[in-house]
């Protein structure tokens, strides 16, 4: 019998969103996965890990949801959440939350040496323009859900996140998986951006596996 995946369908695809609070990762992965077959894509997110998850290595809870061959999965946070809010918050130690960044990156190689095209997103937007979101969102019955307690401690501490932030995509961005600048001070122009860069990603992640890009649909 065959040995590995069926060649005549396609890479696993993961694109991973991180960013600040209100950055807008979900307008952005609404926009990117509409107008997709949801029998092929799953999205997930993902808070802070349940008491069970906390017995294993941080890892082991994202690998259910990764995408297999002819798959694509969204991840709506991730296991930068160990560099990020675990560092900054005390909820993983200093020994911890350093080894992770090797630790992060063997496992994207992993992943790529068999075949996964990550797409690694971080939505930056400024302090001001944050803000302005948090109010709106005060004020806008249908969005008020959005808007915790724990949004505006974040934000009491952003000299703290934008220190991790930095170091986070100085250690983490690879060949196998780079990170990706999204300006999120417009939404539009974010979520354009988000959907071009995945779309180039995946191009050029069949043309590296010699796997033929099919002709864009007549208009």
């Amino acid at each position: 019998g065959q040995i590995g995946p069926d060649p005549r369908i396609g890479p696993p695809v993961c694109v991973v969103f991180e960013g600040w609070d209100a950055s807008g990762k979900g307008g952005a992965i609404k926009r990117l996965v509409t107008p997709l077959d949801p029998r092929h894509v799953r999205v997930a997110q993902f808070g802070a890990p349940s008491y069970d998850e906390k017995r294993h290595h941080f890892l082991w809870r994202f690998w259910p949801v990764l995408p297999g061959w002819g798959g694509m999965a969204v991840l709506d946070r991730s296991w930068y959440g160990r560099v990020l809010v675990e560092r900054v918050e005390g909820f993983a130690t200093e020994e911890q939350w350093r080894r992770a960044y090797a630790e992060i990156v063997e496992f994207e190689q992993t992943l790529a040496a068999e075949g996964m095209i990550m797409i690694k997103f971080w939505m930056h937007l400024s302090s001001a323009e944050q803000l302005r979101r948090f109010k709106a969102r005060e004020q806008d019955p249908l969005k008020t859900w959005k808007l915790t307690a724990e949004d505006w401690r974040n934000r009491g501490k952003r000299r703290l996140y934008k220190a991790a932030v930095e170091d986070m995509l100085d250690r983490t961005d690879h060949k196998a998986a780079p990170w990706v600048l999204i300006e999120a001070e417009d939404k539009r122009w974010a979520r354009v951006k988000v959907v071009e860069s995945v779309v180039a990603a995946i191009e050029a992640g069949m043309a590296a596996r010699n796997i033929p890009i099919p002709p864009p649909p007549l208009p």
